[in-house]
């Protein structure tokens, strides 16, 4: 959940820019000076950052704090302005680390440890720092292999469920993906590939994919919308590819979006190709006003919050019992098994997988 992510059509970006606008707009209105005893609290975030509007005012009128969003690019670039920065951060938390990127930041020491209130309610599994607590998990989402239910209808094919699927014959030249090196979904795609066939046999695997006319372009915007048949962008260029890796969420964002809304959605997930992300906040060290910061951690695992992120930004809360909208829970798909890759080893292994995917695949 970094760079593009967490939206399929794009009509999504464009309501997501309003309601940030929004959110930002209602935090400027009541900034204050930035000293210990501020009442603003700054949350910097990447570009996909959003909330409701009456979520920030409810939780300015049960803490005090007005919420100040500062975007600060994609996940990558984010980070890398808190590590620049750190011991005199631009804001009080950081919201958008996911476990791709989480064992950087933590090796740079860019947040002091808080426990936030309601973590009992949130799974161990997802709690990647639990015996530290120097980051919250926030939100989950599912990369996956996304395809286009009239394209296979009308051809009389199965669509694809698996990794192991996509590298026979019946789906040559039928699959785009993003780059692993310049894309978050590309990444988590590549990432999943690992979780899959481990280290020793990953490379292989792409082998046999780039052989079956894999189609590799640069983010999630061009191949989502411009190469998707399925996808509202990708029917009106008349794109040809009825596969794609993009979100789980994908499906739900489709009918949401969609005018008139259709009562099935027109894409459906493969379940058996998805990576899991876990996206984290955490309170930066140096911050100014770190009661404000500890109420906000407290307040994004809160359910009125959880329960208010999966129509803003198309991801799905990690607090039990949050409940999900019923286009989740009609359109959306359930991964029961997804793929995952320690932060720690991703850490250490991250630049070598993509340089030698680059080679491998792109080059």
């Amino acid at each position: 959940m970094s760079t593009t992510k967490k939206v399929a059509v794009s009509a999504i970006a464009v309501a997501l820019g309003v309601s940030t606008l929004a959110a930002c707009g209602e935090s400027k209105d009541s900034t204050t000076d930035s000293g210990p005893k501020s009442k603003t609290v700054t949350l910097v975030s990447h570009d996909s950052f959003v909330a409701s509007p009456a979520v920030l005012k409810q939780f300015t009128k049960e803490t005090g704090y007005t919420v100040k969003v500062l975007q600060s690019g994609d996940a990558g670039a984010a980070l890398n302005k808190e590590i620049l920065t750190k011991g005199s951060p631009q804001g009080d938390v950081f919201f958008g680390v996911d476990n791709t990127l989480l064992s950087r930041a933590l090796d740079n020491d860019l947040f002091t440890p808080y426990e936030a209130k309601g973590l009992d309610q949130v799974p161990d599994e997802v709690q990647l720092d639990k015996d530290k607590h120097r980051v919250t998990p926030v939100d989950t989402g599912d990369i996956c292999v996304n395809y286009d239910k009239k394209y296979f209808a009308d051809k009389k094919l199965a669509p694809p469920q698996s990794f192991d699927d996509l590298i026979k014959p019946e789906y040559k030249n039928l699959l785009v993906t993003e780059n692993a090196a310049t894309s978050s979904p590309g990444l988590g795609f590549l990432l999943g590939s690992i979780g899959k066939y481990g280290e020793d046999g990953w490379q292989d695997y792409w082998k046999k994919l780039k052989s079956n006319g894999v189609k590799i372009v640069d983010g999630w915007e061009q191949a989502y919308n411009n190469e998707f048949s399925g996808s509202a962008g990708g029917r009106k260029a008349k794109a040809d590819r009825p596969l794609v890796v993009s979100y789980a969420s994908s499906p739900p964002a489709e009918v949401v979006f969609a005018k008139p809304q259709p009562t099935e959605a027109p894409t459906g997930v493969a379940t058996g190709t998805c990576f899991r992300q876990t996206e984290f906040a955490g309170l930066l060290s140096g911050a100014k006003n770190e009661e404000g910061g500890k109420a906000l951690l407290d307040f994004l695992i809160s359910k009125q919050f959880q329960e208010d992120m999966p129509l803003n930004m198309f991801v799905y809360p990690v607090v039990k019992g949050a409940k999900l909208p019923e286009a989740f829970t009609k359109f959306g798909a359930v991964v029961d098994k997804p793929e995952t890759v320690a932060p720690d080893k991703i850490a250490k292994n991250r630049e070598q997988w993509v340089q030698s995917w680059s080679s491998l695949v792109v080059k």
